[in-house]
């Protein structure tokens, strides 16, 4: 897919209510909820108390400082006893603030943990077409950025909103406790404060979008940059990666700039609300402060009440820029869950006790694409413990011959048998427990030469050193000053080409499958190597079923049979003999590799 138009897709993602996206998230948070509710009640006890500092002003002022009917000793202490009820007060939601940020960093790991794992294990089962179809960077995006988005707004927004929509009501009832008129005055900036925010709302969401979009743009592009180094700069292709990285970092600035400007013109329209109603309040109030309705404590406890209510707006204000970037990060997310592309699961499973390795396609027919067929009426036959080559150009459908046979796909139209069963027949995992495959690009993971091998397998020592033998590495593996023990280096960089395909030898023969495939497996390394790994595959070819593909000819010349695909069809098949007598597409392949002459 093209990458622009990745990005498109992505900023055009459909648009689900936050209500849906609640409603999804409520799966994940309703297990917590424990702690949930701890912190909520919580939130209670901090309302509270940061309700009450307004009033004690208000009753420090109209009761003992300006009362002069009190003595000055009486006035004092009155004023003592408040600054001290006032400490308390701090006390009590200090410490009540405290548990509940432990109650939800709690909460939002468990919760993140638990959306993470669930977004790995589906994207491990889709199917390898997914994964065709999607950039890497995007998809480490989604487990990442995206999953860190939601984690601050559950740990640092939810409950900061929460608390203070509690501090919202609670003011505006004191409020009108205190004067309903004041209130009213207060109460006429609701409806333009409501519109503000919605509008900048959906500004706010469709900004995140493409922030968000281009954002998994320039990881996807930085991955295969950095991954394809060598290749860049073997073919001089510096000044096009750094173009084309330029262009996606524009991209991305002007995205941000939009943000900051629907943000810049939000926030400014706020505080004018806000002064706007200060300046009403200090005129109707001054009024009646001058004509005795009312007292400067109650006014000055208003102002007070009237600044902590527009606080919790200014505070929405800043923080529904997280909560947009977190809901944005929940529509990837959640869209990413929906992905439907998976083999379909085996609702009654069959298991062969003894596999023979009978490997047969009946007329199959195979497209990645709907109208570009890559597999065209498909059929042969491979006997138990036989060899059996497959020969093409590059795109003739040879790997998408092996994906079938691991079942990584389904064929369109004919079947794939084992031991003559559908392959569909059989649940994927136990399919491939059963199938060793060795590819030319061969897959490290980080650890020792024995975990490589092992990948979690539970094998002797003796039969360790048996396939470190069988697989030509005691070269190797002697040479290391840990031996099997020795760390590789990230992607195998401490191992030649021919070493890593010796590796995935090894790790094949520690599975001990009845079927082999070697998939280009000795077509990059020197002739020393391959003859070591040739020596390896005759002996642990016996008793197998083995399918090898390879664009050198003299890795083949012992199959039993030989096949050749070109343009997703069989164009020639039988033994080398067989097919050297026919003068056709092999004798020609045979010709150009080594230089026989033609009669």
């Amino acid at each position: 897919m093209n990458h622009d138009q990745e990005i498109l897709d992505d900023e055009q993602t459909r648009y689900l209510s936050d209500f849906k996206l609640w409603g999804r998230l409520l799966k994940f948070i309703v297990p917590q909820w424990k702690w949930v509710l701890t912190a909520v009640s919580l939130a209670f006890i901090i309302t509270g108390a940061s309700l009450m500092w307004p009033r004690l002003v208000q009753l420090a002022i109209d009761k003992y400082i300006l009362n002069n009917s009190l003595p000055v000793n009486d006035r004092m202490n009155g004023v003592t006893w408040i600054a001290m009820l006032f400490l308390a007060v701090i006390v009590v939601g200090f410490v009540a603030n405290f548990f509940q940020v432990i109650a939800l960093e709690w909460a939002g790991q468990r919760i993140m943990h638990s959306l993470r794992l669930r977004l790995f294990n589906h994207v491990i089962s889709l199917n390898l077409s997914f994964f065709s179809a999607h950039r890497v960077g995007r998809l480490v995006t989604r487990h990442t950025n995206d999953i860190q988005n939601m984690y601050e707004m559950f740990t640092s927004v939810i409950i900061t909103l929460f608390n203070e929509g509690i501090r919202l009501v609670g003011i505006l009832l004191v409020l009108f406790w205190m004067d309903w008129r004041l209130s009213l005055l207060l109460a006429l900036s609701f409806p333009p404060m409501i519109l503000i925010t919605l509008t900048f709302g959906k500004l706010s969401r469709r900004a995140f979008r493409r922030i968000r979009s281009h954002l998994a743009g320039i990881n996807a592009f930085l991955q295969e940059a950095v991954s394809g180094m060598s290749v860049v700069q073997i073919f001089l292709r510096e000044k096009d990666v750094r173009e084309r990285f330029s262009r996606l970092n524009g991209k991305y600035f002007e995205a941000a700039m939009y943000q900051i400007r629907v943000f810049g013109i939000f926030v400014p329209l706020i505080e004018v609300m806000s002064s706007v109603t200060l300046a009403l309040i200090i005129w109707y109030g001054g009024g009646q402060v001058l004509r005795n309705f009312m007292t400067i404590g109650i006014l000055t406890a208003f102002i007070s009440y009237m600044r902590l209510f527009f606080q919790p707006i200014r505070e929405f204000s800043q923080k529904y820029t997280i909560v947009q970037s977190a809901m944005t990060s929940a529509e990837r997310i959640f869209q990413l869950l929906e992905e439907k592309d998976y083999i379909p699961q085996v609702i009654d499973p069959v298991r062969i006790d003894e596999i023979r390795g009978h490997i047969e396609f009946r007329g199959v027919v195979f497209s990645y694409e709907t109208g570009r067929p890559v597999l065209r009426n498909i059929s042969f036959e491979v006997k138990p413990g036989s060899t059996f080559a497959i020969i093409g150009a590059t795109g003739s459908g040879k790997t998408t011959i092996i994906n079938l046979l691991e079942r990584f796909y389904d064929p369109q139209q004919g079947s794939v048998l084992l031991d003559g069963v559908d392959l569909r027949r059989f649940e994927p995992h136990w399919l491939r427990e059963h199938i060793g495959l060795v590819m030319q690009d061969i897959f490290i993971v980080p650890g020792s030469i024995r975990e490589n091998i092992l990948l979690d397998r539970d094998l002797s020592e003796a039969e360790i050193g048996r396939i470190v033998g069988l697989s030509q590495l005691e070269s190797l593996v002697h040479s290391l000053p840990r031996g099997l023990d020795t760390t590789i280096g990230e992607g195998g960089m401490d191992l030649s080409a021919g070493q890593k395909q010796l590796l995935a030898f090894a790790r094949v023969l520690a599975r001990d499958p009845k079927i082999l495939i070697l998939d280009e497996a000795t077509s990059n390394v020197d002739t020393q190597t391959e003859m070591l790994i040739e020596q390896a595959i005759r002996a642990v070819m016996a008793n197998r079923t083995s399918i090898i593909i390879a664009h050198r000819l003299s890795t083949i010349r012992r199959a039993n049979q030989i096949i050749i695909i070109d343009q997703g069809r069989i164009v020639e098949q039988g033994t080398h003999e067989d097919l050297m007598e026919k003068a056709g597409l092999y004798h020609h392949l045979q010709t150009l590799e080594n230089g026989i002459s033609v009669a």
